[in-house]
């Protein structure tokens, strides 16, 4: 598939993500090619791009979707080949495994995210030896509704949430937790191979410092890197994943937790993990 490809500025990320960039490391080539890539789209018109279109085993897959799964399904497989193709790879069919993962190419692993206004794809290059996984997600900066959080979290964490929404109400806490672990499960399936449950792994929230006015030290909002839409983030920090659960075996030892990073902005909460990239 060729067409329009995304590029990432000078110092930006490939594929030219703008939120994402905020929580993925920065481009590190490996052996001299790039070792981490993401695109994303905050809507669903791709315009007379010529690459914007599935695959026809991708499209197969749809035949009984609705059109809410369908756009979603569309445009999140345009960004990850976009994605691929800002790594140096083809961009080739991405089509869901058994438990719904997208399946990558060899030597490529990803994590693909959709919500209402936002689609994006990450891809990562494998390497021999170690460790790579990716795992993203995005969601509203909305509350979740009444009794997901005690769902989707353990005591501690709720009082940890109540602790940052008393200083950081801009924060949407519960949804943000939410979007942790599951970018936390995106970077763990693909490792481990198998179910991970909300209240299988604990996490710890922090808060950057925030940008402040040089004159009268009051918070601004961080622009996003490259953005021409005026579009800035509000907070910013990072996450850490305890598992409470054995984690698999892997080339530097049994995998006991993730540290990711999450930003808020554009009316959007974005987390991800990236493990050896």
């Amino acid at each position: 598939m060729t067409g329009q490809r995304v590029g990432g500025g000078a110092g930006g990320l490939p594929g030219g993500a703008e939120l994402l960039a905020a929580v993925l490391p920065p481009p590190t080539p490996s052996a001299g090619r790039t070792a981490l890539a993401a695109v994303e789209k905050y809507d669903d018109d791709f315009g007379d791009a010529v690459d914007a279109r599935l695959f026809p085993e991708e499209a197969a897959t749809l035949t009984r979707a609705v059109d809410k799964r369908r756009r979603e399904f569309t445009t999140g497989r345009i960004c990850a080949h976009r994605a691929l193709e800002a790594l140096g790879e083809p961009a080739v069919p991405i089509l869901p495994g058994e438990h719904r993962e997208p399946r990558w190419p060899g030597g490529v692993v990803g994590s693909i995210t959709h919500t209402k206004g936002y689609r994006a794809a990450a891809v990562a290059r494998e390497v021999p030896g170690a460790t790579v996984s990716v795992g993203i997600d995005a969601e509203p900066n909305e509350a979740t509704p009444g009794g997901v959080l005690r769902e989707i979290s353990l005591p501690q964490e709720r009082d940890l949430l109540a602790e940052l929404g008393q200083a950081h109400p801009q924060v949407c806490w519960d949804r943000l937790l939410f979007s942790a672990k599951e970018s936390v499960y995106k970077a763990w399936f693909p490792l481990a191979r198998r179910w991970l449950g909300f209240d299988d792994a604990e996490l710890v929230l922090t808060v950057d410092d925030p940008v402040t006015d040089p004159v009268d030290d009051t918070p601004l909002a961080a622009p996003v890197t490259g953005s021409s839409t005026g579009g800035g983030v509000t907070a910013r920090g990072q996450f850490r994943a305890r598992l409470l659960v054995p984690g698999p075996d892997l080339p530097t030892g049994e995998l006991t937790g993730f540290t990711g990073r999450w930003v808020v902005g554009r009316g959007l909460i974005v987390t991800a993990i990236a493990v050896g990239c």
